[in-house]
C-alpha cells in the first residue's frame, strides 16, 4: 500500500466570536507590546497554523459601539476589525497572546497602547488554517515586525533537523526578539532603510534541500519579494506563500 505524502492544505474552522479579557500586558520591546487574553469564551479557541489570524473588532464610532455590543441590531454598521496572529495559546492555562506593534495612531495600535487588565476585547475566528507538514528541508522566513509572531511560531514549531534562514526588517536595533527554535537558525536583522531588505534579499545564499519560503511585509514590497525570489532565486512557487501584512498608504491604521 503506498502512503501519499502529506500536502500543504486548508483546514477550516467555525466561526466564533468571543469576548476575552485582557490578563497581563507584557513590554516586549520599545514598540512592540504582548497582550494575553483570557476568560470562559477562550473555551474550544483553535489555531492549527503559525500564520493563522483572528479579526479583532473594535468601536471607532457610537454606531460601531452599538454594533459591537449587539450584533444583532446593527442595521448593517460593523465594527473596525483588524486582523491579527494568535502569537501564543495555552487553553490549559486559559490564555491567548496577541503582540502589537505600537507605531501611533489606528484602533489597534492606540487599544493596545493603553491596554490594561481587566478591559475586553473582542475577537473572531480564525476562519481557516493553512496548515505546512513537514516535508520541507529547510525555510526562508521574510517579514518586518507585523510578521514576527507568525514567524515565532513557525520557529517553536520546527524540529532540530530542519534549517531555518529569517529575514527580519525592522525600525531600529531595539526591535530584535530573542526567537527560540530546535531547528538551526540564522536570523538576519535588517534596519528599515530604502531598498534595505532587497538588497539583503539579492546577496541571499538560500538553505539547501527541499525550501519552503514565506514572505508577509507591506504590499509592494511584499510584491517585490516575491518577485526577486521567483526570478532571481529559482524559488518554487508552489511551496512559496506571499501575504502583503499592510499598506503604505494606511501604514497609521491598523
Amino acid at each position: 500500500m503506498t502512503v501519499s505524502e502529506p500536502t500543504i492544505h486548508r483546514v477550516n474552522h467555525e466561526i466564533k466570536r468571543r469576548t476575552l479579557q485582557v490578563l497581563r500586558v507584557t513590554e516586549l520591546t520599545p514598540r512592540m507590546r504582548r497582550i494575553t487574553l483570557g476568560g470562559p469564551e477562550l473555551a474550544g479557541f483553535v489555531s492549527v497554523g503559525t500564520d493563522d489570524h483572528v479579526k479583532l473588532m473594535f468601536a471607532c464610532s457610537p454606531e460601531e459601539q452599538a454594533a459591537l455590543d449587539d450584533p444583532a441590531a446593527n442595521d448593517g454598521v460593523r465594527p473596525t476589525l483588524r486582523e491579527y496572529t494568535p502569537r501564543r495559546i495555552d487553553l490549559a492555562a486559559g490564555e491567548l497572546d496577541l503582540d502589537f506593534v505600537l507605531h501611533g495612531d489606528g484602533p489597534a495600535s492606540t487599544w493596545a497602547a493603553q491596554a490594561a487588565p481587566g478591559q475586553c476585547l473582542v475577537v473572531a475566528g480564525p476562519r481557516a488554517s493553512m496548515v505546512v507538514p513537514d516535508i520541507f528541508d529547510s525555510y526562508l522566513l521574510i517579514g518586518d515586525e507585523t510578521a514576527i509572531p507568525a514567524i515565532a511560531r513557525r520557529l517553536e514549531e520546527l524540529p532540530a533537523n530542519r534549517r531555518v534562514l529569517a529575514v527580519i526588517e525592522i525600525e531600529n536595533a531595539d526591535e530584535q526578539h530573542a526567537l527560540h527554535s530546535q531547528a538551526q537558525v540564522e536570523v538576519i536583522w535588517v534596519q528599515r532603510r530604502p531598498d534595505a531588505l532587497l538588497t539583503v534579499l539579492r546577496d541571499l545564499a538560500l538553505p539547501e534541500g527541499r525550501l519552503y519560503s514565506w514572505i508577509a511585509l507591506e504590499k509592494s514590497l511584499t510584491r517585490k519579494a516575491k518577485a526577486l525570489l521567483l526570478e532571481s532565486k529559482g524559488v518554487q512557487e508552489d511551496a512559496l506563500k506571499a501575504v502583503a501584512y499592510w499598506r503604505l498608504d494606511l501604514s497609521d491604521d491598523a
